[in-house]
């Protein structure tokens, strides 16, 4: 009886001391999880379990109560999320970018500092171009810029859906030859190139800001709230920041901090 006691302190303790984060493909991808969550760990004893999925799917399974914390990358859907009580509060983290990916050659003659231009190019061209197709923040942006060519749903002959992540839509890129438009920590952090190339950077269009909230546990009582806000207080604090900053491939730094921006 007094070990079963202590079985259940025990347990009970480290369910206590680890909560879950929802989030995307992209900052489980690049490593960055990798490189900051020990740090949060040796600062607070609280481990936390990723469940990596595009944004759209990372917010729903915060809508379902199967997170503590979401952190994602799209602002309008991150504050609806706030908005219909999902969310507690939005704290912006930290940018990178997004980039089109497309074979050195450019049959579509995509390469330049114009996101939408490129993309009708690509279509006029029916060059391929592979589509996260998963909901992802990457995949809303992408959406977004298709909207803007006002081409209406013509995205030419090539246009391929994977419905996947970011780093198996780069392979599917790679095997195909094709376009594909990624965020710049993924990319750096994926090795498959085959000849695949950074053809289109450096438009403000395609600035990729990341948000982090707590999961309301008016929503979900069993939301660890604790434990989920020091993870958050964290994420924004000058410690969190730094580690963010410190996290580079080959010198070239993924992710940018602006917490309080």
């Amino acid at each position: 009886m007094l070990l079963a006691l202590l079985f259940a302190l025990a347990t009970g303790f480290a369910a206590a001391q680890s909560i879950v984060v929802s989030s995307t493909t992209s900052t489980e991808q690049s490593g960055l999880f990798g490189h900051i969550l020990p740090m949060f760990k040796k600062a607070s004893g609280i481990e936390v379990r990723v469940v990596a999925l595009g944004t759209g799917q990372a917010l729903d399974v915060g809508r379902r109560g199967d997170a503590d914390v979401v952190f994602v990358h799209d602002e309008v859907a991150e504050k609806r999320f706030v908005e219909e009580g999902f969310g507690v509060e939005r704290f912006p983290v930290m940018y990178n970018d997004f980039v089109l990916i497309g074979p050195a050659a450019d049959p579509a003659q995509a390469r330049g500092q114009d996101i939408v231009e490129a993309l009708r190019k690509v279509a006029a061209a029916n060059a391929d171009f592979v589509s996260r197709g998963d909901r992802s923040g990457t995949h809303a942006a992408e959406l977004r810029f298709w909207d803007a060519t006002g081409s209406g749903e013509t995205k030419g002959t090539g246009y391929r859906e994977c419905g996947c992540g970011m780093g198996p839509a780069l392979n599917m890129a790679a095997s195909l030859g094709a376009y594909v438009l990624a965020d710049r920590a993924t990319w750096l952090s994926f090795r498959n190139r085959e000849g695949l190339e950074v053809l289109l950077e450096g438009d403000n269009r395609l600035f990729n800001q990341y948000g982090v909230m707590l999961v309301n546990p008016e929503r979900h009582t069993h939301v660890k709230v604790a434990e989920g806000q020091a993870f958050i207080d964290w994420l924004v604090s000058e410690a969190g920041q730094a580690a963010i900053a410190s996290y580079a491939i080959e010198g070239e730094q993924l992710f940018f901090p602006n917490a309080g921006r």
